[in-house]
This record gives structure tokens, C-alpha cells and sequence, in this order.
């Protein structure tokens, strides 16, 4: 698995400005104290930029946050330092991780479980959490469905124009594999206020009629989307125990009909 959100990762916060973090810590949080998660260390699989890391820190919990993106893990970093805490980061590839010993819980969102795009991948980063989780601990993790990347986002386009930072994600949904494909352009305006959002590698400059520089930084990324019952195959498999399934943000089922959805399971013996 390449590391994703290489050039994305400077202005990743900027342009996610619109994600409600603090609604979802709270969903989140009371899944984790309703089954008893209340303190303890928690290990974060795809971390990302520490969005939701540093929260769970700022609420008494021991955080280890892992992400194969040390780009995002430079800025996870900073936000460690302001918030004074004691989280851990690592780099490692979620399917190989290694942890010094267990965990009350490990969690995973913001779909970073549909980056694993190969079952046989799947089954082994459930197979590490069942070994890394205390008897009876819990994973929580979200995914995007193979309805969302086949209905609802396939072959779409997804923009935003800001003064001085825009994006395009460009869809491309193949069915045959259930692989939603991802091609991401981003423009930064160069002399931006912010320089120090801008990523390190360089692609193409592109002059504007009033003589403003723009630079354009290009990635590609993967994304499965998965159905439940293949979900529930996979944790069966790993040796963990299935306990529910969520509509994403409420307490309804889940269903193959949902866009996203969070699953709870339970280490089960090793």
C-alpha cells in the first residue's frame, strides 16, 4: 500500500475544514464508554493528521496513533506539541504494525479501512488487532460501502475554489473489483499567506492573467468499498467476535443500503 496524501497531507486540514471532528469524537467517545472503554491506551490505525488522536488525548486517554503518511504524521506531531499531550506516533503500515504490548481498544475512521484494498490484506489487519487488544477489548472502525463508491460517488466530481488553495477529486468507480479509483489535483497560490501549507513536492506551475503563480500537485489513490457481510466474514476469520454494526452517526442497523458504516467487535481469545 503507497503512502497516501503525500502532497495532500500540508493542506489536508485546511481543505477538510468543512468535517465536523467534534461531532464525530462524540460518536465516537460514546461508543467507547458504552462498552466500557474509559481510559486506557487506544491505538488509532490511520491517524491522519491526529484530528481525532488528540482529542481522544485531551479526554484522559493513552493515544498511539499510526499512519503510513509521514507527512501526516509530521503535522499529528505539532498538534501533539500544542496540545501538551503524550501521544505516540508511529509510521507503520497498518497491515504489518507492531505494538510494544496491548490495548484497551483500537479504532479506525475516516474510511481509512477501504485504503486495504485486498481481502486477504483485511483479514491480516483484523488478525494483528485481535493480538494487540487486552481479553475482551474492543475495535471500532468505520467504512465507506460498496454502495457509496458504486451509487452515489462513482464517476463524480468533486471541486472547491478558495482564494488561494482549490482542489479537483476526480471518481472512477471499477466494478468488477469493487475499486473506487481517485485521482486528486490540487492548486496553491503561491504567494498564499499560509507558505508553510505548501507541499514539499513540486508539479506544475500555472501563471494566472494578474500574474499569480499557482502550483499544481497531483496524487492518485484506492479505495475498496466493502459490503457488510464480507466485513463480518472477514472478522469471523480473524478471530474476533462480530457485536454491531451502525448506520455511520446513529444507533439504526446497518445495512448493505447504508453509505458508511461503523462496526464493533470484541478480541475473542487469541
Amino acid at each position: 500500500m503507497n503512502e497516501a496524501y503525500s502532497d495532500f497531507a500540508a493542506v489536508y486540514d485546511r481543505l477538510m475544514d468543512n468535517i465536523p471532528y467534534d461531532e464525530w469524537f462524540s460518536y465516537l467517545h460514546g461508543l467507547l464508554t458504552e462498552y466500557g472503554i474509559n481510559d486506557g491506551i487506544i491505538a488509532e490505525l490511520g491517524c491522519g493528521t491526529g484530528n481525532i488522536t488528540e482529542r481522544l488525548a485531551r479526554s484522559g486517554y493513552d493515544m498511539i496513533g499510526i499512519d503510513n503518511s509521514a507527512s501526516m504524521l509530521d503535522i499529528a506531531n505539532e498538534k501533539k506539541t500544542e496540545n501538551n499531550s503524550s501521544s505516540l506516533y508511529l509510521c507503520q503500515d497498518m497491515r504489518e504494525f507492531e505494538l510494544y504490548g496491548t490495548v484497551a481498544a483500537c479504532i479506525s475512521i475516516c474510511d481509512s479501512i477501504n485504503y486495504i484494498t485486498e481481502d486477504d490484506d483485511l483479514l491480516t489487519v483484523f488478525k494483528l488487532v485481535n493480538n494487540y487488544l487486552d481479553p475482551k477489548g474492543i475495535l471500532i472502525f468505520d467504512f465507506n460501502t460498496r454502495h457509496y463508491y458504486r451509487d452515489v460517488v462513482a464517476d463524480a466530481t468533486i471541486a472547491e475554489d478558495r482564494e488561494d488553495i482549490s482542489f479537483i477529486w476526480d471518481n472512477y468507480y471499477v466494478g468488477n473489483n469493487d475499486i473506487n479509483e481517485l485521482s486528486l489535483s490540487i492548486f496553491i497560490k503561491e504567494n498564499a499567506n499560509n507558505n508553510s501549507a505548501r507541499p514539499n513536492k513540486r508539479k506544475t506551475d500555472i501563471n494566472s492573467e494578474n500574474d499569480n503563480l499557482y502550483r499544481k500537485y497531483e496524487e492518485f489513490h484506492l479505495q475498496k468499498g466493502y459490503t457488510l457481510s464480507k466485513i463480518k466474514e472477514l472478522i469471523n476469520a480473524s478471530g474476533l467476535e462480530f457485536v454491531t454494526a451502525y448506520d455511520a452517526f446513529t444507533k439504526n442497523p446497518a445495512d448493505e443500503n447504508c453509505e458508511r458504516i461503523y462496526v464493533i467487535a470484541r478480541e475473542s481469545g487469541k
